[in-house]
């Protein structure tokens, strides 16, 4: 697996892994405390096996606190933005999903697609027309299944739920491959 960089634009260091060079682009975005490497398994299977191009962006230690949703989300697209990344599905686990969908809302041109991997409690719309994947595990009791069923049903013409079965909260680490495998169906169109 490739080594994990440090970007760091105005101060702030954030990690990347940046690995594969397939025409299917996706960033993930882990959530916090599961360490840099937690989606790495996924990343490398959909880089190596599927032939993607897959950038990990990771959390930034902020001295003076936890960076707010809004600059994680200005995190991830400086992470693109230097990477020369235009356009990409654009996903995350738990917390990481929630920047996903952060990203997302306040800059639709740069995405895609929306993955998201468990679905957390919140109130950011979906933005219009983009595509959304959602995969949960069927015991998941921190993103709990009924968050992405719900999400689901306000856009049902273009999200799917694929459920992950008897996997819990941590399924993209108990469950990389499988997880993966949902991911690589879905967006490889051809």
């Amino acid at each position: 697996m490739p080594d994990s960089q440090i970007f760091e634009p105005s101060g702030r260091a954030i990690p990347f892994v940046d690995e594969g060079d397939g025409p299917i682009k996706l960033v993930l975005i882990p959530e916090p405390g599961e360490g840099r490497d937690a989606l790495g398994v996924v990343g490398h299977y959909l880089a190596e096996e599927a032939g993607f191009h897959v950038i990990r962006i990771g959390h930034r230690a902020d001295a003076d606190g936890s960076p707010s949703l809004d600059e994680r989300a200005e995190d991830v697209v400086a992470v693109m933005d230097h990477l020369g990344l235009d356009r990409s599905w654009i996903g995350g686990h738990g917390f990481g999903g929630t920047v996903a969908r952060a990203v997302v809302a306040s800059h639709a041109d740069r995405a895609n697609g929306l993955l998201l991997l468990g679905v957390e409690d919140d109130d950011i719309a979906l933005a219009p027309v983009i595509p959304v994947l959602i995969i949960q595990g069927t015991e998941d009791d921190v993103t709990v299944p009924a968050n992405g069923d719900r999400l689901q049903s306000t856009a049902p013409e273009r999200a799917s739920v694929k459920p992950l079965d008897g996997a819990g909260h941590l399924f993209p680490l108990t469950h990389p491959i499988e997880t993966a495998v949902i991911i690589e169906e879905y967006l490889d169109w051809d």
